[in-house]
């Protein structure tokens, strides 16, 4: 297996209500977070990462004029635990930030190597419940964000 690109998306599922789709994490029960996924290739456009990312984990097939691009880059710290996946001496990601709207809350079919639970929040228990700041802070910013739609 190769190593992780450390470069990646985070993408905020939510409903015009602002209902928040939440995975937990299979192999870290209690981790809950968006849809988030590596790079596959250094040249491979952000916004399909995003669409890849999104069918891969959830099996929602959206059209990529449905993914809003936030232009927001988070850097942040790997976790020593995640570190063993990416090229040694590689301590950070950067990762951007998209989001999707869907119509309702929809049943999801899980990637099960990857995550184990779904569940729709509303945006501030969604918030709440992540383990990320990264994603924390996307969620919170959901709201104005959508308000400029």
């Amino acid at each position: 297996m190769s190593a992780k690109l450390p470069e990646s998306v985070l993408v905020v599922i939510h409903t015009p209500a602002l209902d928040v789709l939440l995975l937990e994490r299979a192999r870290r029960p209690g981790f809950w977070q968006s849809v988030t996924g590596s790079l596959e290739r250094q040249d491979e456009p952000l916004a399909h990462a995003a669409r890849r990312e999104v069918r891969e984990e959830t099996g929602i097939d959206a059209a990529p004029a449905r993914f809003l691009d936030w232009r927001l880059a988070n850097a942040f710290h790997i976790y020593a635990h995640w570190r063993g996946r990416f090229a040694p001496g590689t301590t950070h990601n950067t990762e951007h930030v998209f989001s999707l709207s869907v119509p309702a809350p929809v049943a999801v079919l899980l990637a099960p190597e990857e995550h184990q639970a779904q569940r729709w929040l509303p945006w501030r228990e969604a918030a709440a419940a992540c383990f990320s700041w990264s994603n924390r802070d996307a969620i919170r910013m959901l709201p104005a964000r959508c308000a400029r739609t």
